[in-house]
């Protein structure tokens, strides 16, 4: 009996450094930089109302390429709380162990289509200060070469199950997602969400 209950303890202590090494490895998925973005984004904090791009015309936009699960798709960059954040294609669970996940689903498009670009992180790894940004900032996804700069209008809290946040829309808008609260111990059970319209596209270079 002593040499099972010695054998439950290491594996005990086994499985929580594999989980703080995991954790850790998943804080590594943002880079924090707040003096450069604000630099390289100077109306990030310019919360005078944009109005939103129409449409994506045939010079703004990408021929649209096909991604694996994982892959790695471009970046987000949050200048409010000065983060950096690889995008990968995919939601799946080693995909948001990665960093940022695009969803991909019969809703949800790319930046360069007109549509609902959809992006999940964890709420305790890459998102953990989401809930700082506010409506009139500026959220820039770059992808492909061009930047997507989006101005937040709203924010709020919903249940997990609700099915009105990843839906199709007619107009380009980018949304974030997240479990909620960020401080809650274990499976969260409401998700924090940021939703943004888009107001301009930049070649970069």
């Amino acid at each position: 009996m002593k040499k099972i209950g010695i054998l439950l303890l290491l594996t005990g202590i086994m499985m929580i450094a594999w989980s703080g090494y995991s954790w850790w490895e998943q804080t590594k998925a943002v880079t924090s930089n707040a003096e450069e973005l604000h630099m390289v984004y100077e109306n990030w904090d310019d919360t005078a109302y944009q109005q939103q791009l129409k449409s994506i015309d045939d010079k703004q936009r990408s021929h649209t390429k096909s991604y694996q699960h994982g892959e790695s798709v471009g970046e987000l960059e949050i200048p409010r709380i000065g983060s950096q954040y690889d995008v990968y294609w995919g939601t799946g669970a080693d995909t948001l162990k990665q960093g940022v996940g695009m969803y991909d689903s019969k809703w949800t498009v790319k930046p360069d289509t007109p549509g609902h670009v959809v992006l999940s992180g964890h709420r305790d790894t890459v998102f953990r200060q989401l809930d700082k940004v506010k409506v009139g900032d500026h959220l820039y996804v770059i992808y492909e070469e061009k930047t997507y700069d989006y101005q937040i209008r709203k924010t709020w809290i919903t249940d997990e199950k609700d099915r009105s946040v990843i839906v199709d829309k007619n107009k380009p808008t980018l949304t974030l997602t997240t479990c909620y609260p960020f401080d809650f111990v274990g499976y969260a059970p409401d998700r924090y969400i940021v939703q943004a319209e888009l107001v301009s596209v930049d070649k970069n270079g």
